[in-house]
């Protein structure tokens, strides 16, 4: 019987459909240390500069299920990652190296990692056709303000620019309209151009499980999604991503966790109210998103679509 249940759990702690270029979902034995240290495979100084990375995010061990989608079939009941929650307060000031304290914000984010080193990863994920993987879900505790722009997940370039990313609330605007928008509470996947590719509903207690396909030779995007333990589709087309600049140039960071923009404040002169980084109105709740399902694949064999299933890429 143990041999066959160690087996089993091989099967588990190897199931994937395709080869994994980063794996950012936590096993159970990441530590809260491990996390404040940077260990892989996150990157964890983008948050508040007074405080140690666990104040903001929180490993959830068995305290809540993760995305059901890459559990292996044989032993569903036995997850093989452990979700997090990260959160924001009115302390979540980053402060780059050499730079100054970005007040406009409110930020905490891990970066994908591999090998203690962000950068060289950027080489293998962001070069021919590859999939982002993250799944997204409320926390009803520390709910966002919707009257406000999130950016949640992106890659970065080193112009700062987003080859696509992840939305919630309100757009940032001079001046600020009636807020919150009507599409506030919907999960808005956008391009390098910002550019509204998908939009859908952020329902509480569900499971939102995004697949962006990136070609980097192209410059086009794809996105696959579903919710809790449904396979994900293909909810677009190809869509053009050719702003982004081409080659090296156009490479980036992969980010997930809270960013928060401010309201632009009437009272500051219009250069300040446009500068978001380092002006603006923000209230400093607390506020969190939780995740899970966080990696990084080829398309070699088709995209992962979860339960050990692939689909073709689109097309």
């Amino acid at each position: 019987m143990v041999p066959y249940l160690l087996a089993l759990f091989g099967l588990v702690v190897s199931a994937s459909a395709n080869p994994i270029i980063y794996d950012g979902r936590a096993p159970y034995n990441y530590t809260g240390d491990d996390l404040n240290n940077s260990v892989d495979p996150y990157l964890s100084v983008v948050k508040g500069s007074t405080e140690n990375a666990t104040y903001y995010t929180t490993l959830l061990g068995n305290s809540l299920n993760p995305t059901l989608l890459w559990n292996n079939y044989l032993m569903p009941w036995l997850p093989t990652e452990q979700p997090m929650t990260i959160s924001i307060d009115n302390t979540s000031i980053f402060v780059p190296g050499g730079g100054s304290p970005q007040n406009g914000f409110r930020r905490t984010e891990l970066i994908a990692q591999k090998d203690n080193n962000h950068t060289a990863l950027n080489g293998v994920a962001d070069v021919g056709t590859t999939v982002f993987h993250v799944s997204i879900r409320a926390d009803d505790m520390l709910c966002l303000n919707m009257s406000h722009e999130y950016q949640i997940v992106w890659i970065e370039p080193n112009d700062g620019s987003h080859v696509f990313e992840i939305q919630l609330g309100s757009p940032f605007t001079i001046p600020t309209g009636p807020l919150p928008v009507a599409d506030a509470h919907y999960l808005k996947v956008r391009n390098h151009a910002l550019d509204l590719l998908f939009e859908t509903p952020f329902t509480s207690d569900d499971w939102h499980n995004f697949a962006v396909q990136v070609d980097w030779t192209n410059l086009t995007l794809g996105v696959f999604y579903s919710t809790n333990e449904q396979p994900l589709e293909a909810v677009t087309g190809v869509e053009d991503n050719s702003s982004t600049p081409a080659g090296s140039a156009g490479q980036g960071d992969y980010h997930f966790g809270v960013l928060k923009l401010p309201l632009a404040d009437p009272s500051e002169p219009a250069s300040e109210q446009s500068n978001v980084v380092y002006y603006g109105i923000q209230e400093g709740d607390k506020e969190a998103l939780t995740y899970s399902g966080v990696f990084i694949e080829s398309i070699e064999g088709g995209v992962s679509a979860g339960w050990g299933k692939t689909v073709s890429p689109i097309a």
